[in-house]
């Protein structure tokens, strides 16, 4: 028996396959389970290959593989589009009564059992339960307990009434014993459980909560794939904490509402995906120019243009960095897995307030649609500090006003951080405007005063370089002479495959960086190193570029920009490839 064990179910756009998906997965983390989902859907809302897929062990998972033991087939193609993951012994559960299924050939040294999914439900009360018969078909191959998956059920209808909970275990059960009496086969899977409380969410989950947890009370935004999850999370969650979530009309309304709330004082953010922030360019330097606090996450998709909205990438990295027209300064942060994404996000705030910029968190849609489990600990509420930077009140404010008693917002400070004083602060009554200004926040076109005002906001960044910890996470071996670079979601994914590389007998040092401007200096390691491979999600190798400017030195790379993530046995082999060539 495998140490994990991976199933999916796979069909057509609206045939439930998302929300089977999430049942099953709620009922493994119940079970005390670790799970790590992933998605691939299509950019309709019907039709179009759509499949989910559940890793699960007993020990923590950070990354899909190549493997697929138990297969929900509710279409021929969801065969073919797996069939390199299916291997000698993969069981496959599917319909024969269904029109498009009654010819379907189960690949050789596979176990196909034809299971009346539509029938069986509509015994069981509506035809629409079929997805959970095969949920209760999957628990007897699996050995898995159903009881289990009675918990999730409850979770995901309870609300819609007693009698459509009872019905759906009894569509689970008739799946169970359908397999039970008609099939006499030992498989091979055995799902222990456990007593271990996990928690089950994705990326744009984490982000939500992070922000709630810092003291996010104004959300504005569009909705665009993948990053609407993040609104749908804080809505009606925010408002429990006196905050408000707006939806626009587009987003550049989005961002320059999120920005008048920030002026007024509330910690305030939006998210969007890269043809949102190519909208939102103007006001990110309005932002940066007139120094307001304000957290922009980019939820990376496959682009240019409208591109392919419902797969993975990780090509917004340049115009993170250097989008926007003059000069601005910003902080741009990726978290390095879902449970980072909640951590980051905190820290995106008090960056935000401490140095007065604008700041990215770039995520991607594999981390926004990747649910993950996590003991509750590592959401640990009491740990979250809330750090408001250099706001002034009535005691404090006649440092920073000239000898009129006119407050200065853009105070010319040796550090680069100026005051802030929140509406309503005796004394504190200013305005600031996207035009080059003054201290006091007027027009000018002075040329020393314009100089010292940009190298003031550039200060910023030297000083926030000097103050904060900017160090990247690693793992493997300090000592090796192979050096392997990640940012944002590749780092689970690489963890994994530095197992199977040292089954080869292949030695890395792994150095995942969450921290992309100001970001640390590699240079000593890069050098130091006899081979270094950066991995990332694009075509050109946008990280490798920055890094090979940094270090004056020429790097491997490893790039996927098919829009399916990296999967670690995957991912093993091209390291491998790229170190011997």
């Amino acid at each position: 028996m495998p140490a994990d064990f991976n199933w999916a179910i796979g069909g057509e756009a609206g045939d439930g396959i998302d929300s089977t998906g999430k049942i099953f997965a709620q009922a493994l983390s119940r079970a005390g389970r670790h799970v790590f989902t992933s998605k691939d859907f299509a950019s309709r809302i019907r039709g179009g290959y759509t499949a989910y897929k559940v890793r699960t062990s007993v020990d923590q998972v950070q990354s899909v593989v190549d493997r697929l033991d138990v297969l929900i087939a509710l279409t021929p193609r969801t065969i073919d589009e797996n069939l390199d993951e299916l291997h000698e012994g993969s069981v496959i559960i599917y319909d024969g009564e269904r029109t498009s299924m009654q010819n379907v050939e189960i690949p050789e040294g596979m176990i196909g059992l034809d299971v009346p999914l539509k029938s069986l439900a509509e015994e069981a009360g509506g035809a629409i339960m079929r997805n959970v018969v095969a949920l209760g078909a999957a628990c007897e191959v699996s050995n898995f307990p159903i009881e289990n998956l009675d918990s999730a059920l409850e979770k995901r209808f309870g609300s819609k009434g007693q009698k459509l909970v009872d019905n759906n275990k009894e569509a689970a059960r008739a799946g169970q014993n359908y397999v039970a009496d008609e099939y006499d086969h030992e498989f091979d899977y055995d799902l222990d459980t456990t007593d271990n409380d996990y928690v089950l969410l994705n990326g744009d989950e984490a982000i939500g909560m992070g922000a709630i947890a810092a003291g996010c009370r104004f959300y504005a935004g569009y909705p665009i794939t993948p990053a609407t999850n993040v609104m749908e999370y804080l809505t009606g969650r925010i408002e429990q904490y006196g905050g408000h979530v707006i939806q626009a009309e587009d987003e550049l309304s989005a961002i320059n509402i999120a920005l008048g709330a920030a002026r007024a004082g509330a910690r305030s953010m939006t998210a969007t995906s890269g043809p949102g922030i190519d909208l939102m360019a103007e006001t990110f330097g309005l932002i940066a120019t007139s120094e307001t606090p304000l957290v922009i996450c980019d939820v990376m998709r496959s682009g240019p243009s409208t591109g392919m909205p419902t797969k993975q990438e990780q090509g917004d990295l340049n115009m993170a960095l250097f989008g926007g027209h003059g000069e601005i300064p910003r902080f741009v942060v990726a978290p390095t897995s879902v449970s980072e994404c909640f951590w980051k996000t905190v820290e995106a705030f008090n960056l935000a307030e401490k140095y007065q910029t604008p700041v990215y968190i770039l995520s991607d849609l594999a981390m926004a649609v990747t649910e993950q489990t996590f003991p509750p600990e590592a959401f640990d509420m009491d740990a979250v500090e809330i750090e408001r930077g250099n706001v002034v009140d009535d005691d404090t404010i006649d440092e920073w006003q000239n000898e009129k008693g006119q407050f200065k917002p853009h105070a010319l400070a040796e550090d680069g951080i100026s005051p802030r004083a929140f509406p309503g602060t005796s004394g504190g009554a200013h305005m600031s405007t996207g035009l080059e200004h003054d201290e006091l926040g007027r027009r000018t076109e002075d040329t020393d005063m314009r100089v010292q005002q940009v190298d003031k906001r550039n200060k910023k960044v030297e000083t926030a370089q000097e103050r904060e910890d900017w160090s990247p996470r690693e793992f493997g071996n300090p000592d090796s002479d192979q050096l392997v670079i990640t940012w944002g979601s590749n780092e689970g994914t690489i963890v994994e495959a530095m197992g199977f590389l040292e089954d080869e007998g292949v030695d890395i040092r792994l150095l995942s960086v969450p921290y992309l401007f100001p970001r640390p200096d590699l240079s000593e390691e890069i050098n130091d190193a006899d081979d270094v491979v950066v991995v990332e999600c694009n075509e050109s190798g946008q990280f490798a570029d920055v890094l090979e400017h940094d270090a004056l030195r020429r790097v491997k790379r490893v790039n996927k920009y098919n829009g399916v993530q990296f999967k670690a046995d995957e991912l093993a082999e091209d390291i491998k490839e790229t170190l011997e060539a």
